[in-house]
């Protein structure tokens, strides 16, 4: 449930996904060589990695990559603020709601746009709604989670016939 959350959340906070939490703003007039300076041995190392890992990479990735790194920079500091403590929070969950999280990703990235747009816009209503109308949608999840195949098949049925227009 925490999971489905969050990953709204997500959804509607964070237009563009981070790779990996943003750096410290480098300070203006600072160069390259004084940022590496300043970081410590493991951070270097780390750095050594990732960089070694995206050499690995094939060009096409490799200018996806760059690409988001161009988004990213792009985006007003108080954006990428935002985004960056999503990133947190999320890095931050128990590894079976992330995976849980990067699955329902997944299947809201295969959606077409509009169906996308729709997504967001009824979970902004729900962030919108009053704490008791959250609750009861929070808990009506819940029980429909519960329910088996058949069972959401059959109210879903039952549904249609009641709305169902003469």
């Amino acid at each position: 449930m925490r999971a489905l959350a969050a990953l709204l959340l997500v959804l509607v906070a964070a237009p563009v996904r981070a790779q990996s939490a943003a750096p410290p703003p480098a300070a203006a007039g600072e160069s390259a060589r004084e940022r590496w300076e300043k970081l410590t041995p493991a951070e270097r190392e780390a750095l050594r990695q990732r960089w070694e890992s995206f050499r690995e990479l094939p060009p096409e990735r490799q200018a996806e990559i760059r690409e988001r790194l161009e988004r990213w920079r792009a985006l007003p500091p108080a954006q990428r603020e935002e985004i960056a403590r999503t990133w947190k929070t999320f890095r931050q969950l128990p590894p079976d709601e992330r995976h849980e999280m990067l699955q329902l990703f997944r299947r809201y990235r295969e959606l077409a746009p509009e169906r996308q747009a729709q997504v967001r816009a009824m979970f902004r209503r729900l962030v919108d709604a009053p704490p008791d109308v959250r609750q009861r949608y929070l808990e009506n999840l819940r029980k429909w989670r519960q329910l088996t195949p058949a069972q959401r098949e059959q109210l879903r049925q039952t549904w249609r016939q009641r709305h169902q227009r003469p």
